[in-house]
């Protein structure tokens, strides 16, 4: 090949490549066992990396707990100590094989994850084992992680985002729902380690267990054996909860805080399973979901308002949060509500342009496919799915949905959700 060939043959950057619209989204088929008490184990092998992942899910979230605060400091307690070894053993025996123990107390559920290489995991699943069926709750490890709760809390409590977070929960859902309350500084003096252990007694009991890595057959069946040693059994998921919101609008000032206030402006919404939750994620999108949408070209491209803002759905298991939230100077706060609001007017009255709607799709779908190539990740959805019970081709439904949807759907969507009256507003700055 001559010279003048080889670079005919080079790429010309000056170009942008074609950009392809063939979109799919099908999730491997994990395999399922039974274990006993019904609960399955759930796992995919096919990693190409020698590292696997073992999370053990609990209903053991927010939604379960009897006081604010439990869930939390019951799961983060769990492998600060066991019958046979202190906090500190537990963490020298994980490092020693380069294991790592990742737990996350949410509203529904709480997750309890032990990563590590596959050629150990004889050595270092007993340790997990022991964490999640001997835990102590030993009385001065409680004490270090109240004493630590409280510093971050004092800390988070003078940053405007944070308080501003926590109100809009509470006034969409209320300050006893599990999805509005907040762990105040009395919750946790109120709680001790007798509620604790009769926390961890009820509700610490495996929902489902799920493994992604490429292990062996014997370690599987192996791994199998020894989960036998958890305590199993099922724990009280049918708790109900009545939604009872708090103040339209609220502002609360706050001359120290210097001149940003933090906005947040949101509403109760339909979740992951109604035939318009797609059209709504799309609209979202176009609304705030990413670095093109319109709020974003609005109040920080054109006006200048802020350096970021966004809008979001958030569902949770029994219910679903559609919010708004940027942060400004306070001479601006009235300004950027007002705008926000005429945006969310616009989506109502006037259907988007075929190229806008386009390239937000093309975001949207783009975005979550290329999460596909992380397989922890491509788990996440199969355990999505799983636990809240959606149907088996939810994503394939969600891309063939989001493809197929023209302007006309948008905007009856946007009418039928979008209504910026229904919105709480609050402010702190």
């Amino acid at each position: 090949m001559n010279p003048q060939q080889r670079i005919e043959l080079m790429l010309n950057r000056s170009i942008a490549p074609a950009f392809s619209k063939t979109f799919s989204f099908d999730l491997p088929i994990p395999e399922i066992v039974k274990l006993p008490s019904a609960v399955d184990f759930v796992y995919l092998q096919g990693l190409q990396q020698e590292v696997f992942k073992l999370e053990v899910i609990f209903n053991a979230g927010k939604w379960q707990e009897p006081k604010p605060g439990l869930a939390h400091f019951t799961s983060i307690m769990l492998d600060k100590g066991t019958s046979n070894k202190s906090s500190r053993e537990i963490a020298e025996a994980l490092d020693y094989y380069g294991a790592q123990i990742e737990i996350s107390s949410g509203y529904d559920f709480v997750a309890i994850s032990l990563y590590g290489l596959k050629k150990f995991i004889r050595e270092i699943f007993p340790v997990f084992i022991e964490v999640l069926s001997d835990p102590v709750f030993a009385e001065e490890e409680f004490d270090l992680q109240k004493k630590i709760f409280l510093q971050n809390l004092e800390v988070n409590e003078k940053k405007t985002s944070f308080l501003v977070s926590r109100l809009i929960r509470k006034n969409i859902f209320g300050s006893n729902h599990p999805y509005g309350n907040s762990v105040e500084k009395t919750n946790v003096s109120e709680i001790t380690k007798d509620d604790l252990k009769n926390y961890f007694i009820s509700n610490f009991l495996p929902h489902e267990i799920y493994l992604v890595g490429s292990l062996d057959t014997q370690q599987i069946y192996w791994l199998i054996d020894q989960l036998s040693l958890l305590r199993l059994g099922s724990s009280n998921v049918n708790k109900e909860f009545t939604v009872e919101p708090g103040d339209p609008i609220q502002h609360i000032s706050r001359p120290d805080d210097g001149v940003q206030s933090s906005i947040r402006m949101g509403m109760r919404t339909i979740n992951r399973g109604h035939k318009d939750y797609f059209s709504l994620l799309l609209l979202n999108h176009i609304l705030g979901g990413y670095f093109g949408s319109r709020l974003m070209k609005n109040i920080r491209e054109e006006k200048g308002l802020t350096y970021g803002i966004y809008s979001s759905l958030s569902p949770f298991k029994n219910d679903c949060m559609f919010s708004i939230g940027a942060d400004v100077d306070k001479i601006n706060v009235e300004l950027t509500i007002n705008e926000i609001k005429r945006e969310i007017d616009t989506l109502c009255l006037n259907q988007i342009a075929k190229d806008e709607l386009e390239v937000a799709k093309n975001h949207l779908l783009g975005g979550i496919q290329l999460e596909m190539a992380n397989p922890f990740s491509t788990f996440d959805k199969i355990k999505n799915v799983r636990l809240n019970q959606l149907e088996k081709g939810y994503y394939n439904n969600l891309f063939a949905s989001v493809k197929s949807i023209n302007p006309e759907k948008l905007q009856a969507t946007a009418q039928e959700y979008f209504n910026a009256n229904d919105l709480a507003v609050v402010s702190v700055g």
